[in-house]
């Protein structure tokens, strides 16, 4: 029999639980509620929304549930649009799919607003961002949510060299809001080979710099911060805290170990990569998630000059784009939260063979930054470390 839809929502909301605005704020506050949910369009969301709620229009829901909110069934969810009825449906369908404590906010926004709670407006995607992450969007993996995630992400990239230029190029246009670029080097001819944010009309000029105006002419809506200068033990930690994630681009022993101790202490991940000649490998560190630092799998660096850089030993032009796109890739699905890392991962490429091959790697729990009980609390002289005189690490800033 047909029913009106008035009837419709009588019916609906009869089967669904509902929840007046007052008790949604209290269980808000107490952490009662894992997600909230706004199933507005976009053109309503403009005007104002419930701060932490997550913006999945109605119908998207249903495909983008368990994507962006959550796969537990289990999970406390509260949804809300304009007045009550859109949220109710989506209630009823959620249920459906087994979401067993879901409710639908009664009076939507406009309740929530009377009731004189607080809400939020901006951080939204512009119509400019609508067009140029287009195709990030239409990944239901990234959708607006996961867009809105990289806008607001932090990312230091130490070295724009061999490794550093193609990482900033993808990492920039993928949306990464902030981008830091820590080098102290000038661009030179013999870097164009592989440099690939770089030209003939900025040979001579701060790399930091000439990076910077290319990844603005590439994404103007992107942030760039750049020091031009050595990372050191008096300003690692400082520069490295601002940032969500540590891209790692240098080629010298000294820096490695500073960047992944500081990196340890401050708690952030560092997606490392290096390459020689042919090959190249990629990692991440997050020891916090079970994996290794770099100190676990080099407790000792090798005595000087035992192992040469690619100004010594060359480099396939090539190769670190490669490498690169690889770190790129991995900085944004930490980002997002998506796919599976490289956390106890070690990707190596031989591009002579055009091979592949994974090395399992495993944390050191007598490790002296990360291990069970860490000796190491404190930034150390790592050109001391290395064996190096000091600023012996200043022509090798960068991987390539």
């Amino acid at each position: 029999m047909a029913v009106t839809s008035n009837q419709l929502l009588d019916q609906v909301k009869r089967r669904i639980t509902e929840i007046t605005p007052e008790s949604a704020y209290d269980e808000l506050q107490r952490g009662g509620v894992q997600c909230i949910v706004d199933v507005r369009e976009r053109d309503e969301v403009m005007d104002g929304y419930i701060p932490g709620a997550k913006l999945i229009p109605r119908g998207f829901l249903e495909l983008n549930v368990e994507e962006d909110v959550t796969t537990d069934r289990e999970a406390t969810i509260v949804l809300y649009c304009a007045g009550g009825n859109r949220s109710a449906l989506a209630a009823r369908d959620l249920q459906e799919m087994g979401y067993s404590r879901v409710s639908s906010m009664i009076g939507g926004i406009k309740g929530w607003k009377d009731a004189g709670y607080g809400i939020e407006q901006g951080g939204l995607l512009s119509d400019d961002d609508l067009q140029r992450y287009s195709r990030h969007i239409l990944l239901p993996e990234v959708g607006e949510h996961g867009q809105q995630e990289l806008l607001k992400s932090k990312v230091l990239m130490v070295g724009a060299g061999g490794l550093g230029c193609p990482t900033g190029l993808y990492l920039a246009a993928a949306g990464v809001g902030s981008i830091g670029l820590v080098d102290a080097d000038i661009v030179d001819k013999s870097n164009l080979q592989r440099q690939v944010l770089f030209g003939e009309s900025v040979i001579g000029q701060p790399k930091v710099q000439a990076a910077k105006e290319r990844l603005l002419d590439l994404n103007p809506g992107v942030n760039v911060c750049i020091y031009n200068e050595l990372l050191t033990s008096y300003n690692a930690m400082e520069i490295i805290d601002t940032y969500d994630i540590v891209v790692n681009g240098c080629d010298n022993f000294p820096t490695r170990y500073l960047v992944n101790d500081a990196a340890v202490l401050l708690g952030k991940p560092v997606v490392d990569g290096s390459i020689f000649r042919f090959e190249g490998q990629a990692t991440v560190y997050v020891p916090s998630e079970g994996g290794p630092c770099y100190r676990c799998l080099y407790p000792e660096p090798p005595p000087p000059g035992e192992v040469p850089s690619c100004a010594e030993g060359g480099v396939l032009g090539v190769l670190p784009g490669i490498v690169g796109v690889i770190q790129a890739t991995e900085v944004v699905k930490l980002v997002l939260g998506k796919g599976s890392s490289l956390v106890g991962r070690m990707v190596m490429y031989d591009a002579l063979d055009m091979k592949f091959r994974e090395l399992k790697l495993r944390r050191d729990a007598e490790c002296p930054v990360c291990g069970d009980n860490p000796s190491i609390t404190e930034l150390i002289d790592y050109d001391q470390f290395c064996g190096l005189p000091a600023n012996d690490t200043a022509p090798k800033e960068a991987a390539g």
